[in-house]
């Protein structure tokens, strides 16, 4: 389990790169039960921030090519980040070990929209398409008082850095991510200042583990995911 020193090192991190962050309806924070937290994406300061918002550690699920590059390896996990493993094994690994992160009570953190708004610049307002992981690892996980906590991540101002790092060079490490077969170089958003807000918990019933595990079970994930991405859209424009 990490350690509080984690939350410092976030904020250090912050304070070290002159960012400016305000949190929002932070006492929708559940203090009791498990968390699962999902939230837009556009940076490589996202984990960072959202540790930091929250004051407590977040173990977030990473691209699997952060877990082949060295150093960048030991800075992920360093700061709590669990690399998703190859195509292969990924849903099976991903699910046995953000379940038994749940179920030692830490919070895990996913960005449902995966890697897409990393490789091309977006608008802050802007969420794209959720993926489902996060919805069926919440209905499937065998937690009692499990919540979901949407959180958006609202730049104010912020500057676009071209990296020196081609997209196609990180094929090397994940030729199975067809983001990467792509010209062009991998954009770097940093905040200056930044708002994150907090929304309301989604709690998984008894009765919404029953209908999924049923004949509604397309019908409960849908609502799941619809729910925390309207949520954080709301969050986005009421910014």
């Amino acid at each position: 389990m990490l350690s509080s020193e984690t939350v410092l090192y976030s904020r250090w991190l912050l304070a070290f790169w002159g960012t400016q962050m305000a949190v929002y309806q932070r006492h929708l924070l559940p203090q009791t039960g498990t968390v699962l937290v999902v939230s837009n994406h556009r940076s490589f300061m996202d984990p960072i921030l959202l540790t930091a918002a929250v004051s407590r550690p977040i173990r977030f699920a990473c691209h699997h090519y952060m877990g082949q590059v060295p150093i960048l390896r030991e800075l992920v996990t360093s700061l709590g980040a669990f690399p998703l493993e190859d195509p292969l094994h990924r849903p099976q690994e991903f699910f046995k070990q953000a379940t038994t992160l749940l179920a030692n009570n830490e919070m895990v953190g996913i960005f449902p929209e995966g890697a897409a708004p990393m490789v091309k610049a977006t608008a802050p307002q802007d969420v794209g398409n959720f993926q489902r992981g996060f919805a069926h690892l919440a209905l499937r996980a065998e937690l009692e008082n499990l919540a979901i906590l949407p959180m958006a991540i609202q730049a104010t101002d912020e500057q676009l850095i071209q990296s020196l790092v081609p997209l196609r060079a990180l094929s090397w490490f994940d030729p199975s991510e067809p983001l990467f077969d792509q010209p062009g170089w991998h954009p770097v958003v940093f905040y200056r200042q930044v708002q994150v807000l907090l929304g309301r918990p989604y709690w998984i019933t008894p009765e919404l583990k029953q209908a999924y595990r049923g004949k509604q079970a397309r019908e409960t994930i849908n609502q799941v995911i619809t729910y925390c991405q309207q949520e954080i859209k709301d969050l986005l424009h009421q910014a």
